[in-house]
């Protein structure tokens, strides 16, 4: 089974610090298992933006506009940021915050 199968089937628990700052999250991709980074950090105006450290933000095809899922960040609604990640070709294997 691979490890994307894996996290479809049990998705792990995932919780973010309070008032976290910077929050990186781990993903593992459909297409062999391939492995990358979100990072989520807030600017000078508190908003958190979105770095995918390297990789077009659409190559990871979720169903949500890159300004949506800050959107959701700024108002800490993690559930909801997890699950339009998970909603394209990537699924979420951990995160660390501080």
């Amino acid at each position: 089974m691979s490890k994307y199968d894996e996290l479809l089937k049990n998705p792990p628990k995932l919780l973010v610090k309070k008032e976290a700052r910077e929050v990186v999250i781990n993903l593992v991709s459909c297409m062999c298992d391939n492995k990358y980074k979100w990072t989520f950090k807030k600017n000078e105006e508190g908003d958190f933006k979105i770095r995918t450290h390297g990789y077009a933000f659409s190559n990871f095809q979720t169903k949500f506009d890159k300004d949506e899922i800050e959107w959701e960040a700024d108002e800490l609604k993690w559930d909801g940021v997890f699950r339009m990640i998970n909603s394209g070709t990537s699924r979420i294997e951990s995160l660390r915050s501080r």
